[in-house]
C-alpha cells in the first residue's frame, strides 16, 4: 500500500485523499503489530524500541509527513518479520533435538510385540529395536549386537559397537555404572543388527530429555557481555529521551520552526535505539549453545560460553579423564607368609562392596585371577573419603587402602616389607593400594589405568587454540600422576591430593588466570565448583556430571573439547563483532540525524544493523571445527 500510494501521489494528478487512503492503511497494517509490541512493554513499565518507533511514526503523520511515516512502520515491521525469522532458525535447532527420539517404541509383553507410545514406556519394560531404527529410550543391551550411531546425543562421529551386558542382575541394580558398551541413549540410530534394551529411565528422564530441557533453559541464563549491554542501555535510552527532548526546543537556539526541530527529534529516537545492540549478545549466545549441543557439549548459558574462550588454563582429574577409568591389576605382592590367594580373597571380598573404580578393578580382575575360590563374607563397608576403605570379615577390621592411610589418625604405620613394596611400585608408575587384616599386613596390590588414546591428540589441539598452562590433579601418588602425564604429554602434574587439596589447588591457578577444571562430575565437583569454568566428561550417562558442570561433554570423550573450546572463542569474536556493529552504527546515526539526516533512511539503516548482528550470530550454526570435529 505503501508503493501504491507514493505512485499515486507522484505519478498521478489524483485528489491528495487518496493517496493519504493508502498510507493510512500501510499504517494499520505497518502499525498493528508494532501497537500491540509497544503496548504490552508500556504495562510491564519498559519503554523500548517500539514505543519510540510509534511516536515518531505519529509525529511524521502530525507533520504531513504520511510517506515517511509509512515507510518507518513498513521498515520496522518487515525488519522485525526478518529478525524473527532468523532467531527462530537458530531456536528450531534446539527444538530439532526434541524430534529425534521415534514417537512409539516396540515393548515386549510376553510372546508378543507391542506398540506403545514413549511417554508409557517403564524403568524395565523390554525394547526391540529393529535395524536402521531410532531408539525410544535410555537403557542397556539385553539381546543382540549392533553399531549404534550415538552422534544426535553425545556427537560421537563413530558409531559405538554395543552388545548385551554380562550380568543382567547387576545392570539393574546400577544402571548408571553400566559399561559404555552395552548402554544405549534415546534418540540414537540403531545399525545392521536387531537389539532388545531393558528401559533404565522414562522419557522425561533420558539424557535427551534433560539435553533439551537445559539447552532451552541456558538461553535464558545471560553472558557477562549481555550484562554489561544492558547496563548500558539503562543509561543510553534515558540519556536519548533526554537529548531528544533537548531538540525539540533546537528553534530557541537556531533559527528554524518547530516543525524542523519535531522531526529531528523523532528521527534521533529512531537512530539511537539500541536495538541491534539489545540482540547482539542473545543471538550469538543461542546460536552457540544450540551448535554446541548438535555437536554433544551442554553449555548451561552465556556466562560458560564465553568464560570457556577466555581460559587459558585447564586442570584435568586424572581417572576417567584423562584415562579410561579401567584400571587393572598389574602385579599383586603378597607379606612374607601370606599367599596370593589369601590376599585376593579378602580384598575382592571387601572391594565387591564399593562402586569406586578402584575397588571394581579389584574385584573383576580378582576374580578373574581366583577361578572358583570362594570368598569370604565381607560386611560393614565404611569409605575413608580419599584414602581407601574399611569393612568386617569373620570378625576383624580389614584396611584397603593408599600406603599414607597407615601411619596416620592412629592408624599403625606399614612393616617394612610392605614400605618396600610400595615403593617398588610407584617408581614403576603403578596405583597402590595395601590390604590389612587387623594388625597383619596381607600385601600390596598394584594397579594401571589406561591413558585414553584421544587425551594426547586433544591436548595438543588446545595448545594450538592458546591454551598456554594444562596441569594434571590427582589423588595418586606423584610418581603415577608423573606417569601419566608424560604418557599424554602434560609438562605438570600435581598428585597426592585430598578432595579439599583439589579446591586449594583451583583456588591458586585461579587467582594466576581463569581456570577451567575437567572431571566426572562426581568426586571432582567442589573443584569444578570452584573453577572459572566447570566442564564435566561422559554426562549422557551421568545425573551428577550434568547438575554439577558449567559445561559437559556428552560423550566420554575428551576429543570435544577442543571443539568447545573452539566454539566458544568463534561465539566471542563474534559478540565482539555484533557489539562493535551496533554502537558503530549509533554512533553515526545520531550526529547523522542531528544534522539532518531523515527518518527514512535513519531507520533502513537502524533495521539493516538489526539483521546484520542477527545473521552474523547465525554463522556459529554452520561452526565447523578444524581441530577434528565436523558439524
Amino acid at each position: 500500500m505503501l508503493i501504491v500510494g507514493f505512485a499515486i501521489e507522484k505519478l498521478l494528478a489524483l485528489p491528495s485523499w487518496v493517496p493519504l487512503a493508502f498510507y493510512l492503511g500501510a499504517y494499520v497494517f505497518g502499525g498493528v503489530f508494532t501497537l500491540r509490541e509497544a503496548i504490552e512493554n508500556l504495562r510491564l513499565k519498559r519503554f523500548e524500541i517500539d514505543t519510540l518507533m510509534l511516536v515518531a511514526a505519529a509525529g511524521a503523520a502530525a507533520l504531513g509527513a504520511w510517506a515517511e511515516g509509512s515507510l518507518l512502520l513498513f521498515l520496522f515491521s518487515l525488519g522485525h518479520a526478518l529478525e524473527h525469522y532468523a532467531m527462530g532458525r537458530a531456536r528450531h535447532a534446539i527444538e530439532a533435538l526434541a524430534e529425534i527420539a521415534p514417537r512409539t517404541a516396540l515393548v515386549r509383553k510376553g510372546g508378543e510385540l507391542v506398540e506403545t507410545p514413549v511417554e508409557e514406556l517403564a524403568v524395565g519394560d523390554v525394547v526391540v529395536v529393529k535395524p536402521d531404527a531410532r531408539l525410544p529410550a535410555d537403557g542397556f543391551v539385553l539381546k543382540g549386537v549392533s553399531s549404534i550411531n550415538q552422534a544426535p546425543v553425545t556427537g560421537e562421529s563413530i558409531p559405538a559397537d554395543k552388545r548385551p551386558v554380562d550380568d543382567e542382575a547387576e545392570a539393574r541394580r546400577t544402571p548408571d555404572a553400566v559399561d559404555a558398551a552395552h548402554r544405549v541413549f534415546a534418540g540414537s540410530i540403531n545399525g545392521s543388527g536387531a537389539i532388545e534394551i531393558e528401559v533404565t529411565r522414562r522419557s522425561t528422564d533420558s539424557a535427551l530429555a534433560k539435553v533439551v530441557r537445559m539447552v532451552s533453559e541456558a538461553e535464558t541464563q545471560k553472558s557477562p557481555t549481555q550484562r554489561f549491554t544492558e547496563k548500558f542501555e539503562r543509561i543510553f535510552v534515558p540519556s536519548v529521551l533526554a537529548l531528544a527532548t533537548l531538540l525539540l526546543f533546537a528553534g530557541v537556539v537556531v533559527d528554524e520552526p518547530f516543525r524542523d526541530s519535531f522531526y529531528r527529534a523523532m528521527a534521533v529516537l529512531v537512530a539511537a535505539s539500541p536495538c541491534a545492540l539489545a540482540i547482539a549478545t542473545p543471538s550469538a549466545v543461542l546460536s552457540g549453545v544450540a551448535r554446541a549441543a548438535r555437536g554433544g557439549v551442554l553449555v548451561k548459558g552465556g556466562g560458560p560460553l564465553e568464560n570457556l574462550g577466555s581460559l587459558s588454563a585447564i586442570a584435568f582429574d586424572k581417572t576417567g579423564t584423562l584415562t579410561e577409568g579401567r584400571p587393572r591389576i598389574t602385579d599383586v605382592v603378597p607379606a612374607p607368609g601370606v599367599t596370593e590367594t589369601a590376599l585376593l580373597s579378602i580384598a575382592v571380598a571387601v572391594e565387591s562392596l564399593s562402586d569406586h573404580p578402584l575397588a571394581r578393578a579389584i574385584a573383576r580382575d580378582g576374580r578373574e585371577r581366583l577361578g572358583e575360590t570362594a570368598l569370604p563374607l565381607a560386611s560393614d563397608l565404611d569409605s575413608l573419603t580419599g584414602r581407601g576403605v574399611s569393612a568386617q570379615v569373620d570378625g576383624q577390621t580389614i584396611l584397603i587402602g593408599k600406603a599414607e592411610l597407615f601411619g596416620s589418625e592412629g592408624v599403625a604405620p606399614l612393616s617394612r616389607p610392605m614400605q618396600e613394596a610400595i615403593a617398588a611400585l610407584r617408581d614403576n608408575g603403578r596405583t597402590t593400594m595395601v590390604v590389612r587384616q587387623g594388625d597383619r599386613d596381607l600385601g600390596a596390590i598394584g594397579l594401571m589405568d589406561t591413558p585414553r588414546e584421544a587425551a594426547r591428540i586433544a591436548l595438543a589441539q588446545l595448545r594450538k587454540l592458546g591454551i598456554r598452562r594444562m596441569i594434571m590433579i590427582s589423588g595418586d601418588h606423584q610418581k603415577v600422576a608423573d606417569a601419566v602425564a608424560r604418557e599424554v604429554g602434560l609438562d605438570e602434574a600435581w598428585g597426592d591430593l585430598m578432595p579439599e587439596d583439589k579446591v586449594e589447588a583451583i583456588h591458586r591457578l585461579r587467582a594466576e588466570a581463569k581456570v577451567a577444571m575437567v572431571g566426572d562430575g562426581v568426586n571432582d565437583a567442589p573443584a569444578m565448583a570452584n573453577a572459572t569454568v566447570g566442564i564435566a566428561m561422559g554426562a549422557a550417562g551421568s545425573d551428577v556430571a550434568l547438575e554439577t558442570a558449567d559445561v559437559a561433554l556428552m560423550a566420554d570423550d575428551l576429543a570435544h573439547l577442543p571443539f568447545a573450546v573452539g566454539l566458544s572463542r568463534r561465539t566471542r569474536a563474534i559478540i565482539l563483532q555484533n557489539v562493535f556493529v551496533s554502537l558503530g552504527v549509533v554512533a553515526f546515526l545520531v550526529p547523522a540525524t542531528i544534522f539532518g539526516l531523515g527518518i527514512g533512511p535513519a531507520v533502513a539503516m537502524h533495521e539493516g544493523s538489526t539483521l546484520l548482528v542477527v545473521f552474523n550470530a547465525l554463522r556459529l550454526l554452520a561452526y565447523r571445527d578444524r581441530t577434528g570435529e565436523q558439524s
